[in-house]
């Protein structure tokens, strides 16, 4: 099982006037890691997995502690943890090598942009999920003790 990798770096403007990063703003470092871990997926060479649109059906997030603005980035791990038919979940740390910030979830559905409506998840792209599939490390359903 591998993870995607991505730093992400911290924006002045992601703070609140509690001097952290505000709650709203993990919702664009997830989608930045999900982009950026959804379009290395795509096989190239005129494939047409992962190609079109895919729209987010449910997010969840658990705050574990704040996130105080630096100038080093934050790593966000991502991996897969639940394929379906028409769907799959994808879940997220963001974290430091010695602390958990958050622990997230997304539920993505492939969409035909082209027809407005959801599409099957092809043989192709799960076989590429499936590298990425880890359902005993969680999401946001891992709670911190």
């Amino acid at each position: 099982m591998s993870r995607h990798i991505y730093s992400c770096p911290l924006r002045w403007s992601d703070m609140d006037a509690f001097g952290h990063v505000n709650n709203a703003v993990f919702l664009r470092y997830l989608e930045e890691a999900r982009i950026d871990f959804m379009f290395r997926l795509a096989p190239g060479d005129g494939s047409p997995s992962f190609s079109g649109g895919s729209v987010v059906a449910r997010h969840e997030i658990d705050y574990v502690r704040p996130l105080v603005h630096r100038h080093s980035p934050v790593t966000i791990e991502s991996w897969v943890t639940k394929i379906g038919a028409a769907s799959l979940t994808i879940a997220y740390e963001v974290k430091d090598p010695e602390q958990v910030y958050v622990r997230a979830s997304t539920v993505v559905v492939p969409f035909n942009l082209e027809a407005q409506r959801p599409r099957r998840i092809t043989a192709e792209e799960r076989a590429v999920l499936e590298e990425y599939m880890d359902d005993s490390a969680g999401g946001a359903e891992a709670l911190v003790a």
